[in-house]
């Protein structure tokens, strides 16, 4: 697998990151004949070609802009989106929670924008596995593009199936033979039958949710299947701090929720563990309470068609610059 971030100069079909007047932040794909034009003046990418990362670079106006490589965070939070991301701090905590290690067979659904195959992917290395189920086709065009355009080619380590994973995990691998499933989806419940049949004695299925409800009735599901070990939940918050000589203080604004995190680990056939004692509280529910949980109540943001071939075509743009600089590593490894 090509690095992710190569070292050198920049070339051509590179992404570079620009940071100009006030902080504002360009994401950009160099072109021998690209323009970043801004209220601020005009870039002109072939003053950035040649020169090494960390480069502090003149506009037509006289602003100067610093350049450097995206990181993992970056890229996720700049690439072209079919459906909502994972953000970094989640991808951050599933690779640790769900203990994705470096040749893992991981099973992915769905692969949404591929924000979290491409954690995912760095986690396994060379030697690991990951199959992402999406069911919509144009979602994983999005995704097939992002990551080529993150590692400058198709990780081999890497593929992709447009399908539900609940009709086809098992076709696609023999029973206790999977280390880890991540599933982001509305009604994760749908395939746990499948994924306790897929994941090896102590494998690990972990879920990111996005409300209250939805945790609720796949943490009861995984409880009365008695294949699971009891699961357990828990979000992250990331808070910024100001830190300017004694001015010390929290930034006044956070990444606070974006979803849940639920983990399990598949027991031994026939195991049964040890009754957890737990005090009276209200744990059963009526069929009114299951019908909102359902994904149509509980809402699914649909974007646009015009919009989602508008995405599709950004991001298979920028895979085409990955390419070109992928070629010319090849051509010019004494660049690196």
């Amino acid at each position: 697998m090509t690095a992710a971030r190569p070292s050198g100069p920049f070339r051509e079909g590179d992404r570079v990151q620009l940071t100009g007047p006030k902080a504002r932040m360009h994401t950009i794909t160099l072109r021998p004949d690209g323009e970043l034009h801004t209220h601020h003046g005009v870039l002109r990418h072939a003053d950035l070609i040649g020169l090494p990362d960390g480069s502090v670079v003149t506009n037509s106006s006289g602003h100067d802009y610093l350049a450097l490589r995206p990181l993992m965070r970056d890229f996720a939070m700049s690439m072209p989106r079919g459906a909502a991301i994972v953000y970094p701090k989640d991808a951050a905590q599933i690779v640790v929670q769900a203990d994705i290690f470096p040749g893992a067979t991981v099973v992915e659904a769905g692969v949404g924008s591929g924000a979290l195959s491409l954690a995912l992917l760095r986690a396994i290395g060379p030697d690991g596995a990951l199959t992402s189920f999406e069911r919509r086709e144009d979602f994983a065009e999005v995704a097939m593009a992002n990551v080529e355009t993150f590692f400058g080619e198709t990780p081999d380590t890497w593929r992709v199936v447009v399908g539900d994973l609940a009709e086809q995990l098992g076709a696609e691998f023999e029973p206790g033979t999977v280390d880890r499933v991540v599933l982001d989806m509305l009604a994760p419940w749908d395939c746990m039958d499948a994924v306790a049949d897929a994941l090896t004695p102590g494998g690990v299925v972990i879920c990111y949710i996005a409300t209250a409800t939805q945790l609720s009735r796949v943490a009861e599901y995984i409880r009365a299947t008695g294949l699971f070990t009891d699961p357990e939940a828990s979000e992250t918050m990331v808070r910024g701090w100001h830190v300017e000589g004694l001015a010390v203080r929290p930034d006044h604004r956070m990444v606070a929720h974006t979803g849940f995190l639920l983990t399990a680990r598949r027991l031994a056939p026939g195991a049964i563990p040890p009754e957890v004692r737990r005090r009276a509280s209200k744990t059963s529910f009526s069929d009114e309470d299951v019908e909102l949980w359902t994904p149509g109540a509980v809402g699914d943001r649909e974007i646009t068609d015009k919009n989602l071939r508008k995405r599709v075509r950004e991001a298979q743009k920028a895979a085409d610059g990955a390419r070109i600089a992928a070629s010319a590593r090849e051509s010019d490894p004494a660049s690196e």
